[in-house]
């Protein structure tokens, strides 16, 4: 595994505050492992939370989502692992093996960890399946069917359709 922790794409937090979605960028170091990602998002959290969202080099993202003391995570490309610490550090979280050379890629973590939000992991494992689709447009679609789509692409200078 090499040594990169550059090239992250974006880093966002989202949360809500009496009842309306917020969104607000994380700062580097706070999205180099998946234990510092948590951290920075129960500074924000409310009592239902917060979900962070990174993305990284156009190649992968991870969405960690916090609620008290559970975190739960999800990595759209297991094989990342091999270059990014960010993706190792899911794959640690996670208790799997480091991926093989012949590995394909399969997202890996918790595919329902947004159903509670409205995006059952069902729709959530098509979007990932979706291989034209790059990681901060898979980021915007979960944003948009979340409910803070149009907050979330302000934040990552996307045009909304």
């Amino acid at each position: 595994m090499s040594e990169q922790t550059g090239e992250v794409d974006f880093a966002l937090a989202a949360f809500r505050v009496d009842g309306a979605w917020q969104v607000q960028e994380i700062a580097s170091p706070a999205y180099d492992s998946v234990d510092s990602l948590s951290h920075a998002l129960r500074q924000v959290a409310r009592d239902e939370g917060a979900v962070g969202m990174v993305a990284v080099d156009e190649d992968f993202f991870v969405i960690v989502r916090v609620a008290g003391p559970r975190t739960r995570v999800l990595l759209s490309d297991v094989t990342a692992a091999d270059e990014w610490e960010l993706a190792q550090s899911v794959i640690d979280f996670l208790g799997l093996p480091p991926p093989e050379d012949d590995d394909v890629e399969v997202p890996a973590g918790d595919l329902d960890l947004l159903g509670d939000l409205g995006l059952p992991a069902i729709d959530l494992g098509a979007l990932l399946d979706d291989v034209e689709l790059y990681p901060d447009e898979m980021l915007s679609e979960i944003a948009r069917r979340l409910g803070f789509g149009e907050l979330f692409d302000d934040a990552v200078g996307l045009t909304s359709a």
